[in-house]
């Protein structure tokens, strides 16, 4: 499959408390599928991307990294966009090269236990919410009984999502899809006894098996493994 990512790069914004602020440095050193960076991301665990400038007001996404320490940052792939018909972009990551920590976080899925908490909780923050009855329609399409960090990981590469936003019994978490690491962690209180499972969505039923016995369970128990 081929995919590329030509992109129209502008100032990101940056947030501030449970949300790690996107942070936009360079390459400074490379060796081998490790990179340092001019400046840190928040938090360890968080994804970037690096993007290489090829003149004329060309620019693109060449790689997916993940920072495991300080300033250091590990290759995570360029499967950035997929698209067959496009050529798949074979630069390799030097020196100088922006990059985005905390790409596309302001594009947040929420999977909460019932529809107030939803509400109360997309009320509270500036994002672009994803709309989890698009990743319930994902998973029905995929023949997928519930949310898994696998599944999660690629619906935010097919749909452009940044973080997950997970609220779990008693705390809330935001899960990066594409290291598969939680970047933020708070408590939370005033949560419903009984949730919907497998998570929050307008919709009665999904075909697909929604509702074997391999989707039983309760949303509690199901997110405390995202």
């Amino acid at each position: 499959m081929r995919k590329i990512a030509l992109i129209a790069l502008s100032a990101l914004p940056l947030f501030a408390g449970f949300f790690p602020a996107t942070v936009n440095t360079s390459v400074s050193n490379i060796s081998g599928n490790n990179i340092k960076m001019s400046s840190s991301f928040p938090v360890n665990g968080m994804s970037g991307v690096v993007v290489h400038n090829y003149g004329n007001n060309i620019k693109a996404i060449t790689s997916r990294i993940m920072q495991t320490s300080k300033g250091t940052a590990v290759l995570k792939g360029n499967d950035i966009i997929h698209h067959d018909k496009l050529p798949t972009i074979k630069t390799l990551v030097a020196k100088g090269d922006k990059v985005i920590g905390g790409y596309l976080y302001n594009n947040v899925l929420l999977l909460a236990p019932d529809a107030n908490t939803y509400s109360k909780i997309t009320a509270s923050y500036n994002k672009q919410w994803i709309h989890p009855d698009l990743y319930a329609i994902y998973l029905s399409q995929e023949g997928e009984s519930m949310p898994t960090k696998a599944n999660l990981a690629e619906f935010a590469k097919q749909y452009q999502v940044g973080l997950i936003y997970i609220v779990k019994k008693g705390s809330a978490v935001l899960l990066d899809p594409i290291t598969g690491k939680h970047v933020g962690q708070k408590a939370v209180s005033g949560l419903p006894a009984k949730a919907q499972f497998p998570f929050f969505m307008r919709f009665d039923k999904i075909d697909s098996g929604w509702f074997s016995k391999s989707a039983s369970g309760t949303y509690y128990n199901l997110v405390e493994s995202l």
